[in-house]
């Protein structure tokens, strides 16, 4: 590019001065641009036109341009909204378009005859139209997709070639400052984003050095306060409805610089909170005073916005009606798609609030916004953030709207078509102990004297039938025995005698006593055979350890020992009469022990006890089950649960059987 800085003239230096000065946006730099080249130029009239894509898969050429600005001021004020205009206010509107068409198609300068279709080197023609694209990237940068090329066009009176060359010349020369435009404004970006991050960064330390979320939002409020220098700052955490769409949702005042305890009855306390729900409500920064719309004369473009000066401010304005010196300006405070707060700021400063201000603050909050939300979350209960964790994915599936009461009705939904027409093994539970099947319980046969105790015979020792477990003392029944056998003896002789006399009565009467004295001796060594006892059948001594009663005496009937075999046990469950109806014979079923719950052992029914008996209050019948596969740590009088399958119902069958049997009872008449 030509530096014009070079030539001393004050005409150019006043070109460059204003081409060289800031300019707000690109729109206003295009529109002083435009009146520079064409006061420059000589032209009798310019147009700044976007040429744009027609659509996805179409030609960028085919595209109808359009007028965005003219010069003079006077075309300018007759541009319809739609960038076109009246035979009267723009000369030859069509073939400035094309020519301009023409040059965002080439990139380059497009020059054509005014008035004819000829080109440049064709004939004599009356004026020229010139068309020039403006580039605004950096120099060397290609254009961002779909974005609108900028072209110029200049209609020009008719001159020379060597004077249409130096005014060409003068046009590329001068379109050259857009790049010096575009750099600048890549840098003033670049320094506000620099400067949104140093105070994003200071915020976010000061943050995190909090231990609460409640304490963060006060040192951010206190720091704020101390860097922009005003007089109060506030912020409002949503409550309610999330993700920006703020209808229904409530903002509570959580932090007040310098402030530690807030009462949420307070007048200044609910005139914020309506000020941050009137920010809330509208999804933009909001000022008060709002800024201008257009700058007006004499005053910076920086201080005039269009968004800012159309919002509403109803709340903002009641909040400054305390002080006519007061300002304000509230921000959210916003996470991804969620707006999570709102700050505001209050100042009672000369100067209103800085829109740049606004911009840097805004930056550097949706930086912070993210941490803060962490820190909200990470001061929650754990139950609370599970059931917030829940409503955000449910959002995804049933809407951002009533999510609770949507993920409500689709479980109730969900639930009742699952007891409806779901159909599972209906399991009839009662209480159950194991038994083995054949038990003997040793007993004293006679009062007796214990005389002695097998070695090895205690609770837990294995024994075969026949097997010695004890002996009883039978001395007095030996001697017994002895003086029955001589009392057999001599009633025997003496019957004998009384045969050979002759004296039969006498016979018959010694020969009976004789009797007498046999049967009593069988009696008593039955009872000496008696003494010994030992094992009826073969299995494991259950209860039963006489060792300390050596020596003492012994009743008829007294339980010594008890023996089972430990080989076949059985299930002996107590089901209630309600629930009796469903057990079958061969049914089947599983049992669960209070020693090892965890351990199902499969049974089948063998037989029902016809006779209800009472158990713990109620009617229940004994239920008796023959275990299919014993399992080695299975023990007698184990006790636990025992559950019968009864068939495939529904759950809303299973749910309510109880019920529908108690209702029959009750309307029955």
């Amino acid at each position: 590019m030509i530096d014009l800085q070079q030539l001393r003239a004050p005409a150019w230096q006043r070109v460059v001065a204003e081409l060289s000065a800031a300019a707000p946006d690109d729109r206003a730099f295009l529109g002083r641009l435009l009146s520079v080249i064409a006061q420059v130029a000589g032209a009798r009239q310019a147009l700044l036109i976007a040429v744009g894509s027609g659509g996805e898969g179409e030609d960028e050429n085919l595209a109808e341009p359009r007028v965005l600005t003219a010069w003079p001021a006077e075309v300018g004020k007759s541009l319809g909204a739609g960038g076109n205009a009246g035979e009267s206010a723009v000369e030859s509107e069509s073939e400035a378009k094309g020519a301009a068409r023409a040059a965002a198609a080439h990139s380059r300068i497009e020059v054509r005859g005014f008035e004819q279709e000829t080109a440049f080197y064709d004939g004599s023609p009356k004026g020229y139209l010139v068309a020039t694209p403006v580039p605004l990237q950096e120099a060397g940068a290609s254009p961002p997709p779909g974005q609108p090329t900028i072209v110029m066009t200049f209609l020009l009176d008719h001159r020379s070639k060597q004077a249409l060359q130096t005014t060409l010349a003068l046009v590329e020369v001068l379109v050259g400052y857009a790049h010096a435009h575009a750099t600048r404004r890549i840098l003033q970006r670049t320094q506000a984003s620099a400067r949104a991050l140093d105070l994003a960064a200071r915020l976010i330390a000061s943050i995190n050095a909090a231990r609460s979320f409640k304490g963060a939002a006060f040192q951010l409020c206190n720091d704020l306060q101390r860097q922009l220098g005003v007089d109060r700052v506030a912020i409002g955490w949503v409550k309610g409805l999330r993700g920006g769409k703020a209808g229904s949702s409530v903002v509570k005042v959580i932090a007040l610089s310098d402030t530690e305890h807030i009462d949420q009855r307070l007048d200044m306390v609910r005139k914020l909170r309506s000020a941050m729900e009137e920010c809330l409500d509208q999804e933009q920064a909001v000022v008060f005073p709002p800024p201008p719309e257009a700058a007006p004369a004499g005053s910076r473009e920086q201080d005039a916005d269009v968004l800012l000066a159309q919002a509403i401010t109803h709340a903002h304005r009641d909040l400054c009606a305390t002080d006519a010196r007061l300002k304000a300006a509230s921000l959210p405070l916003r996470a991804d798609e969620e707006t999570l707060g709102v700050l505001t700021i209050e100042t009672t400063g000369e100067d209103p609030v800085d829109i740049a201000t606004v911009e840097l603050l805004q930056a550097a909050l949706d930086l912070v916004s993210p941490v803060l939300r962490v820190r909200r979350s990470d001061d929650r209960a754990l139950p609370v953030r599970a059931a917030a964790s829940g409503l955000k994915a449910g959002s995804w599936l049933v809407g951002p709207r009533h999510t609770a009461w949507k993920l409500l009705g689709v479980l109730v939904a969900a639930i009742l078509i699952t007891v409806t027409f779901v159909k599972v093994e209906y399991r009839v539970t009662s209480p159950m102990a194991i038994q083995p099947r054949e038990r003997r319980v040793v007993a004293a046969p006679f009062e007796a004297i214990l005389l002695e105790v097998a070695d090895g015979v205690r609770p837990g020792a294995v024994v075969t039938r026949g097997q010695v477990l004890a002996r009883l003392d039978s001395n007095e029944l030996e001697l017994s025995r002895l003086d029955a056998e001589g009392q057999m003896a001599e009633a025997a002789t003496r019957a004998d005698e009384s045969l050979r006399a002759g004296r039969l009565a006498e016979a018959e009467q010694a020969q009976a006593q004789a009797d007498q004295a046999a049967a009593r001796i069988a009696l008593l060594e039955r009872r000496i055979a008696q003494s010994v006892l030992t094992a009826p059948i073969d299995g494991t001594i259950l209860t039963g350890d006489p060792r300390d009663r050596v020596g003492s005496s012994l009743k008829l009937g007294d339980a010594l020992f008890e023996i089972a075999t430990m080989d076949d046990m059985m299930v002996l469950a107590r089901v209630e009469d309600r629930d009796i109806a469903l057990i079958r014979d061969e049914q089947t079923g599983q049992v669960a022990t209070q020693a090892f719950p965890g351990d199902y052992i499969d049974f089948e029914v063998e037989r029902i006890v016809p006779l209800s008996r009472p158990d713990e209050g109620r009617n229940a019948f004994e239920v008796r089950g023959r275990i299919v596969t014993p399992p080695e740590f299975m023990r007698p009088g184990m006790e636990g649960i025992a559950k019968f399958n009864t068939g495939r119902r529904t759950l809303l069958d299973i749910g309510t059987r109880r019920i529908r049997d108690t209702l029959r009872l009750w309307l029955w008449w």
